[in-house]
């Protein structure tokens, strides 16, 4: 029945959809790729909307559901009848009735299933695409066939470009770049390599007078230009990639590139990608909490990996770096051994390991495999009890990296050693269809 009822909410707000669609005709900036589209969807509304009036998709509305409701400008009613009546009112209110519509819409499309993205093209015809990276394992591969067949069902979104559209990709990724090659369109490049259109020069952490790290800084070049960005409250040097993503976006469309930096200058990261964040007892929480993937995880850990921990000058016992991973999920065959790599990486990058889930286990005796102290690492069956024990584990000077797929709820984590609790509207999934399961 609940499909069903699915099925029949997909065909309605669709349609209505394609109808606004058909009425306002706002140009549309479409962001694929399997890491890196929400942070780049919201810098991109950031850097736009200085210059004119743009709607951007809810959290990560990038299904079929999600951008319908995009281009409807109402968020998701999940199982409330009510609620969704009221959005296909407010549909054709758009439809019928005179409105103030915006000039442009930034979307998320993402695919879950192999035909996802060919469904969506099938109505939706961007004016910009932007492809963010395909990792070597990708999220979501557990249900294609292969690696190639994922890609090709994100290419579909580029043949989908209207013929004078821009197409915006990451000069790092050989497999994004090379889609470059079979489209005429006109073309812009960003990423650390100096060949892109738009590149991040020397990227570096920002501390404060206490050693706690605060951002991220970076000079953007483009063309003659090398100028500065700061990135408050965040960590990581591929969190630049969303950025430089939305600043090619900007200067292809008209915007001013001061003018795009001043925006990004206040800009924050969607939440649960990266933010930094005061834990309790004086440590320092990085917030990945709201998904995982391979290339996503060894991404976050790079950056726990480059930190530096305040020492025993500097605090009490000195600060320790600490990892609490949880599972990561839809890999497919691929699961057993990405966990296993990860666990291979972490003697490396942090002092203390903390797994979340069954196949975080296996990052847990890799770890183990490779000479981790058992005393250094724990292991916990839920978030909670992992929260509940970091509770009275944690001290001045320690950072904190939490990340793992959805379903494990890793902002479970987070809350419960937030310095403070008014930080949890910071946190992923905050909704209340989300905190009632």
């Amino acid at each position: 029945m609940k499909q069903l009822f699915k099925k029949i909410i997909v065909l309605i707000i669709t349609l209505l959809a394609r109808a606004v669609l058909h009425k306002y005709k706002p140009e549309i900036v479409a962001i694929t790729g399997s890491v890196g589209k929400t942070g780049a969807k919201d810098a991109t509304w950031t850097v736009l909307s200085r210059e004119m009036y743009v709607w951007k998709g809810d959290k990560s509305f990038n299904s079929e559901i999600g951008i319908p409701l995009t281009v409807l400008g109402c968020e998701s009613a999940w199982g409330n009848v009510i609620r969704w009546l009221k959005i296909i009112f407010e549909g054709l209110s758009l439809i019928f009735l005179k409105n103030h519509y915006p000039k442009m819409l930034v979307v998320e499309v993402g695919t879950d299933r192999p035909g996802d993205i060919q469904k969506i093209t099938s109505w939706l015809k961007p004016d910009v695409v932007v492809v963010t990276a395909f990792p070597e394992i990708p999220v979501h591969i557990e249900f294609f066939p292969s690696r190639e067949a994922l890609i090709e069902e994100k290419t579909h979104l580029v043949r989908a470009l209207k013929p004078a559209g821009l197409l915006v990709l990451n000069a790092d990724d050989r497999d994004v770049l090379a889609l470059k090659q079979f489209s005429l369109h006109n073309t812009l490049t960003f990423g650390e390599t100096l060949n892109a259109d738009i590149s991040i020069l020397n990227p570096e952490i920002e501390y404060d007078r206490e050693e706690h790290p605060v951002g991220m800084f970076g000079k953007v070049s483009y063309k003659e230009n090398k100028l500065p960005l700061h990135l408050k409250g965040v960590l990581g040097t591929h969190i630049f990639l969303s950025v430089l993503a939305s600043l090619a976006v900007g200067v292809g469309k008209g915007v001013n590139i001061v003018s795009a930096l001043e925006a990004l200058a206040q800009f924050q990261f969607p939440a649960g990608r990266m933010r930094l964040l005061h834990g309790i007892n004086g440590s320092t929480i990085i917030d990945d909490s709201y998904n995982s993937s391979p290339a996503a995880l060894h991404a976050a850990l790079n950056a726990l990996e480059s930190l530096t921990v305040p020492t025993k000058e500097q605090s009490a016992e000195g600060g320790r770096k600490i990892a609490v991973l949880g599972d990561m999920l839809e890999l497919g065959k691929y699961s057993a051994d990405e966990h296993k790599k990860i666990g291979a990486r972490i003697p490396d990058v942090c002092g203390v390991l903390i797994t979340v889930g069954i196949r975080a286990q296996l990052i847990n005796e890799s770890a183990l495999k490779k000479k981790m102290k058992k005393a250094d690492t724990h292991h916990f069956e839920n978030s909670i009890e992992a929260g509940e024990f970091l509770k009275t584990f944690l001290r001045s000077g320690d950072i904190v990296l939490v990340k793992g797929s959805q379903s494990m709820r890793m902002e479970r984590v987070v809350e419960r050693i937030l310095e403070n609790l008014a930080d949890t509207k910071f946190l992923a999934r905050q909704e209340s269809a989300w905190l009632s399961r």
